[in-house]
């Protein structure tokens, strides 16, 4: 999960169609978080951790366990972190219609023109087009309508100390959650806050970005320079930090993310075009020496390209070329139909604007 946010483990939470009973933000504040069961305080492991964690970060070790003894476990949310079922076929088709909606696409307009100005602002800043900020939003929360009501706390400190352990990346996926979870302890020790307080995703995610812990220290910025970052109730913060952290990750200005392509079949070598995945290897000439034409392009394109296929069941997959564009909003997840699903919300959204 190299881009600390969701990456691959939050794809279901942050997938989920709008619906009428969506959680408002007030609704969120009154107490209507997950109950976790067993506190964590009777965990050896957990108060090593904790004492470990106030050592290395020179924090208050009767706070740390304190506050990690207070977290309680979600025995529900394990199960989340295992993969889909061997043999269940991925639709590009089918995911797609998840989530470039009626709802989402009304929801992103109102959101763009609230906050035009804002986006404009990001753009100019950092390089990245509103329909990519207001892409990313949309899949992630609904514009803040879904972002979560499970205890960050909670949710960390589960997928520290009970992450599945037939999970195939069981130990890299526990160490990586037990650095979020002192991420989040080392914020929170130096605000007024309640750490019980903030909720987010099963995975410990938060606000309309859903940044994990360490995403927020690294990217996230006050972009309104009211003197503090707020990603749950606040637009300018959350526009400016999805730009800032498509920035840091190499995001190219004025770059396209996609190219349509066709083959030649005469000299299409698919095995060598996907060996390297979604990540952009091929120059254009190398691309089309493969076998992979960028349909319609009347220049030359002077960065690397990857060959991005869709599955569509059973039907025959999708296929673009992605650049490193499309290579960085996976970064935010690492999924190439996530990417795909930000592109075109992105995209609706931006249509809708001009009708």
């Amino acid at each position: 999960m190299a881009s600390v946010l969701l990456a691959a483990l939050l794809a279901s939470s942050a997938f989920l169609p709008a619906t009428a009973g969506a959680q408002t933000n007030g609704e969120r504040r009154a107490g209507t978080a997950v109950r976790g069961t067993v506190p964590y305080a009777t965990r050896d492991d957990a108060m090593r951790f904790a004492d470990d964690v106030a050592a290395r970060r020179n924090l208050d070790p009767a706070w740390v366990r304190a506050t990690i003894g207070a977290a309680r476990l979600l025995p529900n949310v394990p199960r989340l972190m295992l993969p889909p079922t061997s043999g269940t076929a991925k639709n590009w088709a089918a995911y797609r219609n998840r989530i470039v909606d009626p709802v989402r696409i009304a929801a992103g307009a109102r959101f763009w023109r609230d906050n035009a100005a804002t986006l404009a602002r990001a753009e100019a800043e950092y390089g990245v087009p509103p329909e990519i900020v207001v892409g990313i939003i949309g899949v992630e929360t609904l514009y803040g309508r879904i972002m979560g009501n499970f205890r960050v706390i909670d949710a960390l400190a589960t997928l520290s100390f009970d992450f599945p352990q037939s999970h195939p990346r069981a130990a890299q996926r526990e160490a990586f959650f037990r650095s979020e979870l002192e991420s989040f302890l080392s914020t929170e020790s130096r605000t007024a806050e309640d750490p019980m307080v903030p909720l987010g995703s099963y995975a410990g995610a938060m606000g309309m970005p859903q940044f994990m812990p360490s995403s927020i220290a690294k990217y996230a910025v006050d972009f309104d320079g009211d003197g503090r970052i707020d990603l749950v109730n606040n637009p300018a913060d959350v526009i400016g930090s999805v730009a800032s952290y498509f920035k840091a990750f190499g995001w190219q200005r004025g770059m396209p993310s996609i190219f349509p392509v066709r083959f030649d079949t005469a000299r299409l070598q698919m095995p060598i075009l996907m060996a390297p995945d979604i990540k952009p290897t091929f120059s254009a000439d190398s691309f089309t020496a493969a076998g992979a034409v960028l349909d319609g392009n009347a220049q030359p394109f002077p960065g690397l390209l990857a060959l991005i296929e869709l599955q569509n069941g059973a039907e025959s997959p999708s296929y673009v070329a992605g650049t490193q564009n499309f290579y960085v909003i996976t970064r935010y997840n690492w999924s190439s139909y996530y990417a795909m699903s930000v592109l075109e919300l992105g995209n609706e959204v931006k249509a809708a604007m001009a009708q």
